[in-house]
């Protein structure tokens, strides 16, 4: 079996140190590819470093809603000219976050609106990002559609009717650690059933959200453990593993078009 870890954050600071052997982890467990996910300017230089250096490996480039507050259009201009490298294959993590409002709502909006633009522009699929909006990222969604957008909602967490409308949109589900989490991932286990076989991605989103069982052993989360991610979703989907592991491959190398 083959895994692709289709969220991770192989350029945080957490890997500074081992990257190598990190990347080197990830082979051993089966997970022969991974999307770097750029969240702002320097994030996104350094995710298409690495995509560059190693076989296997894929960016994107964007900004998050958390750091959008120091965006510009010099940065989108930057963005864009690093988009035309042949590893970039996707726009985000881009999207709304209003637990934390590390940005304000104004700004969040604005430049979730421009990037929907500049994504839809390159004809790149896009990794969203949604938390705690109480609807507007929908009405955003909704309000600016894009003629061929492509997506999937990384680290989803909502419920059946948002899932529903997501998927209505024609967008990917992204599935990570959570799952396998006793308590907090519950509603999800309930929901993972119900997500098209041709919908469904697995993810880490390293450094954060550690799966079950390692969670209990290490504090910093791995591509590697997106097999945990794996082997729960095929356990609460009752599907065959091996059946499974081709599909969520499939499904990925569509969205992020890489053959």
């Amino acid at each position: 079996m083959k895994l692709f870890d289709s969220h991770c954050h192989l350029d945080d600071r957490a890997y500074q140190e081992d990257t190598d052997a990190v990347i080197a982890n990830a082979r051993a467990a089966g997970v022969q590819a991974m999307m770097i996910v750029g969240i702002h300017q320097k994030s996104s230089e350094k995710a298409v470093m690495l995509a560059q250096k190693h076989d296997g490996l894929w960016a994107s480039v964007g900004v998050h809603p958390h750091d959008v507050k120091n965006c510009s259009e010099k940065t989108m201009q930057y963005l864009q000219k690093l988009a035309q490298n042949p590893e970039v294959r996707a726009w985000g993590e881009i999207g709304l976050d209003f637990n934390r409002m590390y940005s304000p709502q104004k700004d969040q909006e604005t430049w979730f609106i421009r990037q929907l633009a500049i994504a839809d522009e390159l004809n790149l699929p896009i990794i969203f990002h949604e938390r705690d909006s109480n609807g507007r990222f929908l009405e955003i969604l909704t309000a600016y559609p894009g003629k061929n957008r492509k997506g999937v909602v990384h680290c989803f967490s909502g419920s059946r009717k948002e899932m529903e409308q997501y998927l209505a949109l024609g967008f990917y589900i992204g599935i990570t650690g959570v799952v396998t989490i006793k308590s907090r991932g519950e509603e999800l286990r309930k929901l993972v059933p119900l997500i098209p076989a041709d919908r469904l991605l697995i993810e880490t989103d390293a450094p954060y959200l550690t799966p079950t069982p390692e969670r209990n052993h290490y504090r910093r989360n791995e591509p590697a453990f997106v097999k945990s991610v794996f082997l729960k979703v095929a356990e609460v989907r009752h599907q065959d593993p091996v059946n499974l592991a081709e599909i969520l491959w499939e499904n990925t190398c569509r969205l992020f078009e890489i053959r």
